[in-house]
């Protein structure tokens, strides 16, 4: 892979570039560009080309310029028309230096930006990829939003941008259109929430796909939003300026128009994380991808309204962090296995094909592979984890039996948090010596 190289042209040559008017725009009469996208850990990863350079992003409704990060894996990038900036983001950093570009070309499929402004962190602390399992390079939103309609289709991991001259509405049996509200490049709905025995209080919640969590709401006892007494501290989740702290807990529903959810997941984040956002207003909280992961819907942001039509995944359980686990990559590492059984016949080995890494063979018939290495990059207090004994900087080498580097890391995790009351055995490598620990999976609000 090797260092990142950024090509900063300081001077763009603007005659070379078409001469087209802002924003995205689709070929003349096509109606919509359909773009598949990969769902993980409740995000929308969607393939963007920048300047030609292929690159992953987020599709994160809650921003407004796209921002580039991570960009390590990169030979080389051109970023055109530079000066620098301070960013301010959520998290309890301080704010951020940044480099401002102009005059990009950015593609997704035939929608094409042919004059995107961007923002570029050069920080290497801020990487999302180790904890989400691919790269990804970049957060996009406000401005595909702005410019079509955006048909999210959680359940197929599609989204097609239409060209909103061409686009006509149709009302889909069980869909239900809403007001969406559009301030500052960010949109909100109305909804309400049940906390523990209160009746349902009124809340004004920001549209965020960028958030992998289901609702944070703001404590706010005036109003009746306060903590319920069954919660714990934890990490929430790291911003542009730092990592975000506050407690999570469950509230008794939620409801959006007619659609109710009932012992959603939520969390109260500290307002110390919000210090770089001057005016709430009257926003109580943000809504996620594990709750909006549970409709498909359609953003006008044009004529401000959402339709939502519940999916298969309506009826999922909220997931929770039962073991109190965080697990991230941290690069790779080799491991040996064996290539053949005990009567000599050399095995398949397509698990250690599916990284693409290489394999080394050796005439004992085994098989040096390089394979991600999978840390415990944070540990909740009291949890069942913590409390069998495993640590932050742990190597998880197999839970149940199953070796981590055959399968992605939401899969461990969700082997890691399958059921409440189910037994683990985690087998860890620490200061080079291998260790199992066995806990049993605990429901911390019951």
């Amino acid at each position: 892979m090797g260092l990142i190289r950024v090509i900063v042209i300081l001077f763009c040559v603007l005659w070379s570039l078409p001469s087209v008017g802002q924003g995205f725009a689709l070929p003349k009469h096509q109606k919509h560009e359909r773009v598949r996208f990969k769902l993980i850990n409740n995000l929308i990863i969607v393939p963007i080309e920048v300047n030609g350079a292929e690159l992953s992003f987020v599709l994160d409704s809650g921003v407004g310029k796209p921002i580039l990060f991570n960009l390590a894996d990169q030979d080389s990038l051109q970023i055109n028309s530079v000066s620098e900036i301070t960013l301010m983001g959520l998290g309890d950093g301080e704010p951020m230096k940044a480099l401002k570009s102009r005059n990009n070309i950015v593609k997704l499929g035939n929608a094409v930006n042919w004059n995107q402004e961007l923002y570029v962190v050069l920080d290497r602390n801020l990487n999302f990829s180790s904890s989400i399992g691919i790269p990804v390079h970049g957060i996009i939103g406000y401005e595909l939003f702005r410019d079509f309609v955006v048909e999210l289709n959680y359940s197929a991991q599609n989204v097609k941008f239409h060209n909103p001259e061409l686009y006509v509405s149709q009302d889909k049996k069980k869909s239900l259109t809403l007001p969406l509200d559009i301030v500052n490049r960010k949109a909100f709905i109305e909804g309400s929430v049940m906390l523990e025995e209160s009746e349902d209080i009124p809340v004004r919640l920001l549209v965020d796909t960028g958030s992998s969590d289901a609702l944070w709401l703001f404590h706010d006892p005036a109003k009746g939003l306060d903590i319920p007494e069954k919660h714990y501290e934890d990490y929430l989740g790291k911003g542009l300026n730092g990592d975000i702290f506050g407690r999570r807990t469950k509230v008794n529903g939620i409801k959006i128009g007619r659609f109710e959810l009932h012992n959603a997941k939520a969390a109260f984040p500290y307002r110390e994380s919000f210090n770089s956002v001057k005016n709430l207003g009257n926003r109580n909280g943000s809504v996620g991808g594990e709750i909006l992961k549970r409709f498909n819907m359609v953003f006008d942001y044009r004529n401000e309204k959402i339709t939502l039509k519940t999916n298969n995944n309506f009826s999922e359980p909220f997931q929770y962090n039962l073991a109190g686990i965080e697990l991230q990559h941290n690069g790779v590492r080799y491991i040996a296995e064996r290539i053949a059984d005990s009567r000599g016949i050399v095995r398949n080995g397509k698990e250690a094909d599916t990284f693409g890494n290489v394999q080394i063979l050796f005439q004992n018939r085994t098989r040096l592979s390089l394979v991600p290495e999978i840390i415990v990059s944070g540990i909740r207090a009291g949890s069942p984890a913590q409390e069998a004994g495993l640590k932050a900087g742990d190597v998880i080498l197999a839970v149940n039996g199953k070796k981590v580097h055959n399968y992605k890391l939401q899969e461990i995790l969700k082997m890691l948090n399958e059921k409440e009351g189910k037994k683990v055995r985690v087998l860890i490598e620490r200061y080079d010596r291998n260790l199992t620990f066995n806990f049993v999976l605990k429901n911390m609000f019951d």
